[in-house]
């Protein structure tokens, strides 16, 4: 009822569902096409599905994609020129602002939007794009009992249970052999349409049945990062010998800051057809584990995958609290299960404060 509901409101449903091996954050039509009775193992480097047995719709952590894919999209043509009648036309291409539902947003992911709302829309140059995509947009948070192997947004306060930023938040009861959905409004627009729905009041003990939920989750939570603590010793041991160590292992491949919810590199790069009538510049994802990332006029500033690595983590953890008020981490732990080679970013934090406390 509350994705009908939606829909008869005009709004394109993204949730999560079951393809290629993964759960992705894809368009749905309906109930029927959400994971039910699937969770995730992940650990660092590794990632899989296996049933479960008690059909729990939202019985699994996250997959690879966060909301970013839809916000701030891995591909956007900016303008293109077309060659008509002996001259040249530019166009500009418009923002485009869909009318869509976003179902099972954990909280670390709404988190995550917080943050890109505050990089690409808080200051003087807001980004056009992002901010039509933003505009329209109806949340429908889960607060999340089943943490991957590899989460720990609790040591971010940014979950498990979602605080704010979502219209609707729901809570998948399964205690006792019930299968209920406690359902929380968020804003004057989520309240307006659990008005619409045949629901029941919640009693005391489904409230305390859904705190128990996010509590134990709490509990199961598979990595912790000490957030105070790495931003005061990053910024403190840019020469610290574990850099070292993880560049050796680090490939340089870019899979933690594209799986990344928060991170918002982009390049531009421009392109024509082959009878050079038309041509385009477009924007697209990039990674500071790029070797071209930071070229300038006379070679690129980092040259060493231990640079890239050092500026990725000091960044997440301590300096982007200097440009943005905040940490530019949410804890969900993607780039430790999508990392090839299982680098584990609670594990190098921890590495260096131990090291340094040394005496």
């Amino acid at each position: 009822m509350l994705l009908d509901g939606l829909r008869d409101a005009g709004y394109g449903l993204i949730g999560p569902m079951r393809r290629d091996g993964a759960i992705v954050f894809d368009e749905i039509d309906g109930v029927a096409d959400l994971p039910r009775g699937w969770t995730d193992e992940q650990e660092g480097g590794r990632y899989r599905l296996r049933e479960r047995s008690d059909g729990a719709f939202f019985g699994f952590a996250h997959g690879p994609e966060s909301l970013k894919r839809h916000l701030h999209v891995p591909h956007q043509e900016l303008w293109r020129a077309e060659r008509r009648d002996g001259g040249l036309d530019i166009v500009q291409v418009a923002p485009e602002a869909p009318r869509r539902a976003f179902i099972g947003a954990r909280a670390c992911d709404i988190h995550a939007v917080a943050i890109q709302d505050r990089v690409l829309t808080g200051g003087a140059y807001a980004d056009p794009h992002y901010a039509a995509r933003r505009r329209d947009v109806f949340i429908v948070a889960v607060n999340c009992g089943e943490p991957g192997g590899t989460c720990f947004c609790a040591s971010m306060d940014a979950g498990p249970r979602a605080t704010g930023g979502f219209d609707i938040a729901l809570t998948e009861l399964m205690d006792g052999g019930r299968h209920d959905l406690l359902l929380e409004p968020g804003s004057e627009a989520g309240r307006a349409l659990l008005a619409t729905l045949p629901a029941r009041e919640a009693s005391e003990a489904d409230r305390k049945a859904a705190a128990a939920v996010t509590d134990t989750a709490n509990r199961k939570m598979g990595r912790r990062l000490d957030a105070a603590r790495a931003r005061e010793m990053l910024s403190r041991v840019p020469e610290h010998p574990r850099w070292e160590e993880v560049a050796d292992r680090c490939l340089s491949c870019g899979n933690c800051t594209q799986v990344c919810p928060t991170c918002f590199c982009t390049t531009e790069v421009d392109s024509s057809d082959l009878a050079v009538s038309t041509a385009s510049r477009a924007r697209q994802w990039d990674s500071c584990f790029t070797l071209d990332f930071s070229m300038l006029h006379g070679g690129p500033v980092r040259h060493s995958t231990r640079a890239r690595y050092r500026q990725w983590m000091t960044h997440k953890l301590a300096t982007w609290h200097e440009q943005f008020g905040t940490a530019g981490c949410v804890g969900c732990g993607r780039c430790i299960t999508w990392c090839p080679v299982g680098i584990d970013i609670t594990e190098e934090t921890a590495a260096m404060t131990a090291r340094e406390e040394t005496p």
